[in-house]
């Protein structure tokens, strides 16, 4: 569109060096009906908001899930309301932080206030039983043991499923499908999931996929427990039995809270302790070997 002053200029020149062959083509009258109709801005009433963009107003107390209309090809296709939003919260920390006390203090303040709640521990852990999460202190409450996540749907019923507002998940880095169904739960089915776990296994390397939860929280809390050594604050958890493989389910018997110096002492201990036992073992079966050979 032209410029105002490209505008007044031209009309300028119109009105002062009209020429016979001006006045022929567009006369006098002609021409300012012209720029009337091309220049003329038009008053804020007479503009009017085409239907599609007007905006309609919600009161305060109209729930918060809206539906619109999308143009698509020339058609009208209605979208469905959006569904609520979910939220992630992560609870991490050694052995004995109170991991699971957090939780289901958690999940306690939640039924409190009205909002359904389900907890789910993995089937692998049995040491208090299957139908409970519980502390070590012995705090409990009623739970769903499964072998994966994505069962619980299947266990409730999509019905059931849908009334649910939080969902807690005691023991996570046992679970394969935490990550996928984190996402699932919170991003498109509206659902608070609570997470409580170890972030580190005894070799203080990455435990199951707690820590792939972490970049979908809304919020992440590391725990510490007491290193039972010097008492000083711990963040690891040191194995005290010579079992080597990941997934080893124990309590006291077998794990023990300890702070980074006497994780790395301890280490050194234990790898001492697992080379002086392999040189024995191998000492013996050598002996037995001789032993059975015939003079």
């Amino acid at each position: 569109m032209p410029s105002i002053s490209t505008m007044k200029s031209l009309l300028s020149t119109l009105r002062t060096r009209s020429s016979p062959l001006t006045e022929t083509l567009i006369p006098s009258t002609s021409r300012t009906k012209l720029f009337t109709r091309f220049f003329s801005v038009p008053s804020i009433s007479s503009l009017r908001t085409p239907t599609r963009l007007r905006s309609t107003v919600v009161s305060a107390t109209s729930p918060v899930s809206f539906s619109t209309n999308v143009l698509f090809n020339g058609k009208d296709l209605p979208m469905e309301p959006t569904a609520p939003s979910g939220e992630i919260h992560v609870i991490v920390g050694p052995m004995f932080a109170g991991k699971t006390t957090a939780l289901l203090r958690r999940l306690q303040s939640e039924c409190d206030n009205g909002r359904k709640v389900a907890v789910i521990k993995s089937n692998k852990d049995t040491r208090y039983g299957l139908d409970s999460v519980v502390t070590h202190d012995g705090v409990k409450m009623p739970c769903w043991a499964l072998p994966d996540l994505t069962t619980l749907k299947i266990k409730l019923g999509a019905e059931e499923y849908e009334q649910l507002d939080v969902i807690g998940i005691d023991e996570a880095q046992f679970f394969g499908d935490l990550y996928d169904f984190c996402c699932k739960a919170a991003d498109h089915d509206g659902k608070v999931v609570i997470v409580a776990g170890l972030d580190g296994d005894y070799l203080r390397r990455n435990f199951g996929s707690v820590l792939d939860v972490i970049p979908l929280a809304d919020s992440v809390t590391k725990l510490t427990a007491r290193c039972e050594l010097c008492g000083k604050r711990a963040f690891f958890t040191l194995r005290k039995t010579e079992e080597t493989q990941t997934e080893l389910i124990g309590g006291a018997d077998v794990y023990m809270p300890v702070c980074r110096r006497h994780y790395v002492s301890g280490q050194v201990v234990i790898e001492a302790t697992r080379n002086v036992l392999e040189t024995q073992k191998l000492m013996d079966s050598s002996d037995l070997e001789a032993a059975a050979v015939p003079v």
